[in-house]
This record gives structure tokens, sequence and C-alpha cells, in this order.
């Protein structure tokens, strides 16, 4: 076992020096690292939210607000069906309680009317494979012509699971427009989102970005009456009530023309009139096209732009706009503007998001458990270093820079990987420190049994490595076995403890028995020893 080919030397050696490589970043400040040459590495580890500060995040999909607006979609749905030729009358339509209800007029209807509103239970899967079909909602008919429809509880959870996944999604582009570098967005249960932002400097600022619904809707101005009138007695029917952000409301169309949802693209610019920060905005091809027929069939009319059930701004249709463009002011602040594109390119939340806990932990707190950290690693490494010669001699030196390619190989793989290090991260590199060290005692005690036993130093050696082998490898399978089920189930840290300890048992088995046995396979090549010193 003390032979190695070329290659095999070659590769030991590419492998080391990788390590020392990658990781050589991390010595220096991220400054002076991207003053560097090109072909130098400029990748540093990413530190997790505990070392560096930033902000924890974690939310619960508001049920009650998403089953709401499926509930406010539904009722316009309903109105739409028993419209159709030939109409049937109704009365009652509208929310009540956790459903929707509406009350048939004529009872030669009945039938036809549930046939139509059967239609509108949206199937959510067909029963594919044997099983059951569910449907979003049940229509359960109360008699004397009075139909209810509700969620069925499977098809909320579906629904709710997909609310979950496009939020996860909605997130990350807003994050990622705000430029903060390896959030974690994560669901956490059925119906709550984790978010955490390490180095984010201003966690507030994150935290209404995200929270924000964002839902843009184009409506245009009802004139059946004023939304004074409105307020005082009865809206008319397919027509709401809006506040506007200067506190005036606006009788509108129930029905959006446009929503969000047709846009390309948003960005911020500068009214050429009045200087003010205003956020221009572009529709796709297809919303282009209904803004122009709108606008087109609509002039002299006021159209709101919505945003969240608030009115932004309720300008009159002056002529036809074709160019698919258009531009939202409102008094805007720089920065609220820039938000206000970032949430239009990012999309619209399908549900409003809760904070359910919140903490932000400052760069202060971060940097003392790096400091601790680096202790901890200091003293655990002196103390390893100090037995190894104490109790192995020459053999020891050998296991020490065994020891140190290792944790060079470790730290070079999180840079690499780009692997976010956490504080229990750091805890897994210690223990990794140990575990490399216990493969190079169980060897070397091997080889001084077979040296007590009469064999030749060379014998000892190749038989020491030889039997330890499949001890080092029982033990750290084991070990990959538990890490794999900490990453799989865990989350955070704990999951940051699973993936530095994952890398660690790999450059251990590496380090421990290829460049231990490398290294002395070179101290016998040089000495042609008779007796081992160990």
């Amino acid at each position: 076992m003390l032979h190695f080919a070329r290659w095999k030397i070659a590769l030991i050696i590419v492998v080391v020096l990788g390590g020392i490589f990658t990781t050589l970043p991390n010595f220096f400040p991220a400054s002076t690292v991207q003053s560097w040459p090109d072909f130098m590495p400029k990748r540093q580890i990413v530190l997790g939210l505990d070392l560096q500060g930033g902000a924890y995040l974690l939310y619960e999909v508001d049920k009650e607000d998403y089953k709401e607006k499926q509930f406010r979609q539904l009722v316009g749905n309903i109105r739409r069906a028993l419209r159709e030729n030939p109409r049937i009358g109704y009365t009652g339509l509208g929310i009540q309680g956790d459903g929707v209800q509406v009350r048939i007029r004529d009872a030669a209807r009945y039938d036809e009317a549930e046939r139509r509103l059967a239609e509108l239970v949206n199937p959510l899967n067909s029963g594919v494979f044997g099983g059951a079909a569910v449907n979003e909602f049940v229509l359960e008919p109360q008699g004397d012509g009075l139909f209810r429809m509700a969620f069925s509880q499977e098809g909320l959870d579906m629904r709710l699971a997909s609310v979950v996944r496009q939020s996860i999604e909605v997130i990350r582009r807003r994050v990622d427009e705000l430029g903060t570098t390896e959030p974690s967005i994560q669901r956490q249960g059925t119906d709550r989102i984790l978010v955490e932002a390490p180095g984010e400097s201003n966690p507030q600022r994150l935290k209404d970005i995200i929270g924000a619904t964002a839902q843009l809707t184009f409506h245009l101005v009802s004139q059946e009456m004023s939304a004074s009138q409105a307020l005082q007695g009865r809206p008319p029917n397919g027509t709401m009530v809006v506040e506007g952000n200067d506190g005036q409301p606006y009788l509108l169309d129930e029905t959006p023309l446009l929503t969000g949802e047709e846009l390309q693209d948003a960005s911020v610019a500068f009214d050429q009139q009045t200087n003010e920060p205003v956020v221009n905005f572009r529709f796709n091809t297809a919303g282009a096209r209904v803004f122009a027929d709108v606008t087109r069939a609509n002039v002299g009319r006021p159209f709101a732009i919505v945003l969240d059930n608030e009115v932004i701004t309720a300008p009159v249709i002056r002529q036809p706009i074709t160019g698919g463009s258009g531009q939202i002011s409102g008094n805007f602040t720089v920065d609220g503007a820039n938000d206000l594109a970032v949430l239009l390119r990012a999309g619209a939340l399908p549900a409003r998001l809760d904070v359910v806990e919140e903490r932000s932990v400052g760069p202060g707190l971060g940097q003392d458990s790096i400091d601790s950290g680096k202790i901890a690693s200091i003293v655990a490494a002196a103390a390893v270093v100090i037995f190894m010669l104490l109790a192995y001699g020459q053999f020891g030196v050998i296991a020490n820079l065994a020891l140190a390619s290792n944790v060079f190989l470790i730290f070079g793989v999180l840079t690499t990987l780009q692997a976010t290090l956490t504080l229990p991260g750091i805890a897994g590199v210690v223990l990794t420190i140990g575990m490399a060290v216990d493969a190079n005692v169980l060897i070397y005690e091997r080889i001084r049994e077979e040296a007590r036993a009469g064999r030749s130093a060379i014998g000892s050696i190749d038989a020491g490595f030889s039997r330890a082998l499949g001890t080092i490898l029982d033990a750290n399978i084991t070990t990959l076995i538990v890490a794999v089920i900490l990453f799989f189930i865990g989350s955070g840290p704990v999951k940051g403890f699973a993936v530095t300890l994952m890398i660690g048992i790999f450059t251990t088995v590496f380090s421990a028995f290829t460049v231990s046995r490398f290294l002395i396979s070179m101290w016998v090549k040089r000495k042609r020893p008779s007796k081992l010193p160990i």
C-alpha cells in the first residue's frame, strides 16, 4: 500500500494545493481580494446569519385573506354564469360566513342553475391512478332555491400548498432585486415561510418589501353615482368603493380591466414637469393590446390604478394609449418609487403574509460568535497537535500535516460551493478535527501492534493502514448517514452543521488515510528505516 503511481501522487498534490488555493481569499479583506488578478480565486466563505448578523423573518399565509379573495372572485364567476343567455334570475348573491351563497328566484330553473354552478367547483386534479378527484369548491344545494359554495378541505389544503410555493418564488425575486447575498428562503410546516438574510443592513426595508402584497389592478371609475352617494347607500351591483392614498373615496368597477400579471417591466423615472419620482411600467404584448382597446373605448373616462386595495392615482383617459406603457405617480419618495418598481417587477403575492416571528442579529454579536469559534478551533487544534507530537513523535508530525490539509480542504470546499458557514458549522469543523485525529490514532496503533508482533517496519506500516481502513470507513459511513438525515430533516443551523459535517467526513477519510499514507511513503523512501519511531 506504500506504492503510489505518479498520477496518484500528482492528483494528491493537486487536491491539497487546490484546497489551500481556494481557501486563500478568506485570509484577506474582501476589498483586497477584489483587486487581485483574474486568475486568482476571489470567492470567500459565505457567513450565516449568526456570524455576520442580518434579518430572520418567519411568515405565515393569511388563510382568511386568501379565502376572502377567492370568494370575491367566485362571486363574480357566479354572477357571470347566471347572466349568460338564457339569463337566470337570482338574489342575495354574496359572501356569507365561510362560503358564497345565492338564491334562484324561478323554481323551474333550479336544475339549470345547479348545472351552471357545478361548473365552477374548479377541479384541481382528475383523480388519476385510482385516486379521488379533488375540487377546490363544493356545491351544497340548501333547498328552496338556495345554493351555497364553500372550500373543500382537500381543495383548500392543495391551494395553500400552491400559495406557499408561489410566495417563496415571489419573495426570492424580491430579495434578489434588493441585492441581498445568499438569502435562505424555505418552507416551514404547511403554511409558513422562513426568510434569513445574512448581512442585511436594513431589516425593516426587507420586511416592508416582502410583506407587501403588491396586487396591482386597473379599474374604470364608475359613473353610475358618486362615491359619497355609494357610501351613504349601497354601491350598485358590480362596483366597489375604494379609498385613495389621498383619503378620497372612489367608486370603481369591481372587475379589473388589467392586473399586474400583464406587466413586463417597471422602473423608476422622474416626471419632466414636477421632477417628482414616478414609476414607469410596460405591459406585455397581450396586456398592451387589451390596454389599447380599453383606453380607445373609454376616452374621457377616468380609470384608477389600484395597489393593494388603495387607489394610487385616477387619471382621465385623454386619448387611446396604444404603446403599452404608462406611468404611476403618487407623491413618491425616491426610495418609495424604487421599492414599488421592485415589487411590480417581482410580481404580486398570491395571499397576504403575516409576520409570526422576527429577529435582527447585529454584526457585533456575529463577530463575537466568530471570535469564540476561532478561539475554540485554535485551542482544539493546538491540543490535538501537541498530543499527536507527544504520542507518536515523527509520525505525529505527519498526522498534523494531514490534519492541516484536512482543514484547508474543508474550507476550500465550503468556499467553492458557496455553502453558508454558521456557528454550528464551526462546531462541525471542530468535530471533524477530532475525527481526523481519531483515524490517525487508529492507524498508528495498528502499526504499533504489527511492529510489536515482529513485523518489519514497512510490513507494519502496510498492515497498519490495511487493517485500519475497514474500521475508519465504518465509523465515517455511520456518521455520514446521521449527517444526511440531519440535512434533509433539519433546517437553518442544523442543516449548516450537517453540511459541514458531510464535507468533513470526505476530507477526513482522504487526508487521514490517503495524505498520511502518501507522506509516510515519502518518509520511508528517504529514511529506509529498520525500526519505526513510534
